[in-house]
């Protein structure tokens, strides 16, 4: 019985991928995902300002609302003007206004579209081969612009640096270099799988165009502070553990006595999170489902079966370089084959121990003079070599 279910058992490679494919599944909903809503798509609910916006849409050339303001110096401004109308997208451009030197062109392009950007970016370019124009774009569709390429730079310069400080204090408090990689990478899986989630969810339920601009920097920022204050509740009790009953026994110990604690404030923060789920915003609707959903995950999955089972497939390389990840010679001879080399249970509250246990004898085998049980009374039978 025993070698038919060894021969069953799953290899490592295996175990680990079966892990970690849930949140990997939920994080290729990200795929496709779009920044930046339009201007009438910026609430969840019908809005006077979004259905004035349509109205003239309806009515007046496309962009003829919100077009793009160029500012040139006046001698320019037919040059400027001649430029931008021959840009694709750009539906009509005229000078709207003079003052002094500085005269304003307008550019109608199609806002809202996909290819809004595009244009754009297209204006500037040939604006700036104008002599003399010194010309600048703005608008509602290019400050939109300006705001999605802040955001991004935002995400590519903050999300490292908020990463290199968790894992510097991490190191410090867990004096190892793989138990902070391995949080942290669970973090990160935790964050991408609930913006999959939820993008799939704003796509095919809720009907949302695109992600806000400052959604997934702000999502980060939340679910990286929850997720890693439940991390450090977790691997401070599971170190403490270790030290005393091995690491596999350890993570054990530290997820009874630390879920109900975890589970309990993710929870309450999840709802918390969720309420701004009704608001008419939908930046803070993504916010708030995002949210709510990653503290669910982080909670129920992420810190109650994945950390662990990565800490279990691990064994006491989990805490390595420091002393804790090194087995003596009597942990060595106790380990379970794994390299885990936890203490048997009669060291597990005196790990400096030399003296040799019951279980210890019997390994090494009797003693030269023999093993004879002792009496009630506290005297060995005469002549037994052993005293009392």
């Amino acid at each position: 019985m025993g070698p038919h279910r060894a021969g069953r058992r799953r290899p490592p490679c295996r175990r680990r991928s079966g892990v970690l494919g849930g949140p990997g599944r939920l994080a290729l909903g990200i795929s496709g995902a779009r920044l930046g809503p339009s201007d009438t798509a910026q609430f969840r609910v019908t809005s006077e300002s979004a259905a004035g916006l349509q109205t003239l849409a309806r009515h007046f050339p496309a962009g003829a609302s919100t077009p793009a303001e160029i500012l040139t110096a006046r001698g320019s401004a037919p040059a400027v003007v001649d430029t931008v109308a021959r840009v694709p997208g750009v539906v009509s451009a005229r000078v709207s206004d003079q003052g002094g030197d500085i005269a304003q062109v307008d550019a109608a392009d199609l806002p809202g579209t996909a290819a809004s950007y595009d244009t754009i970016r297209a204006v500037r370019a040939a604006v700036a081969d104008v002599p003399g124009a010194s010309a600048v774009v703005g608008g509602s569709v290019a400050t939109a612009l300006d705001t999605r390429d802040a955001a991004i730079r935002d995400l590519k310069v903050i999300v490292p640096m908020i990463l290199t400080v968790v894992f510097v204090v991490l190191v410090l408090l867990l004096r190892s270099l793989v138990a902070p990689v391995l949080l942290i990478t669970t973090v990160i899986l935790s964050f991408f799988a609930s913006l999959g989630a939820s993008h799939w969810a704003f796509t095919h339920l809720f009907g949302f165009p695109a992600l806000d601009t400052l959604v997934p920097l702000l999502a980060f920022l939340f679910l990286v502070a929850l997720g890693v204050d439940d991390n450090i509740f977790l691997t401070t009790r599971a170190r403490e553990e270790a030290q005393r009953q091995g690491t596999r026994a350890g993570i054990v110990t530290a997820v009874a006595v630390t879920g109900g604690v975890i589970t309990s404030a993710g929870i309450l923060l999840a709802a918390v999170f969720t309420v701004l789920g009704v608001l008419p915003l939908i930046t803070l609707t993504q916010i708030g489902i995002i949210v709510g959903f990653g503290v669910l995950l982080d909670t129920l999955l992420v810190r109650t079966v994945l950390v662990p089972a990565l800490v279990t497939l691990l064994g006491r390389r989990v805490w390595w370089p420091s002393a804790l990840s090194r087995v003596d010679a009597v942990a060595d001879r106790h380990s379970d084959g794994n390299g885990d080399g936890d203490l048997p249970p009669h060291r597990e509250h005196d790990p400096g121990a030399t003296s040799a246990g019951p279980e210890d004898v019997d390994r090494i085998g009797p003693s030269p003079v023999g093993r004879v049980p002792v009496p009630e009374g506290g005297r060995a039978p005469s002549g037994s070599g052993e005293r009392p």
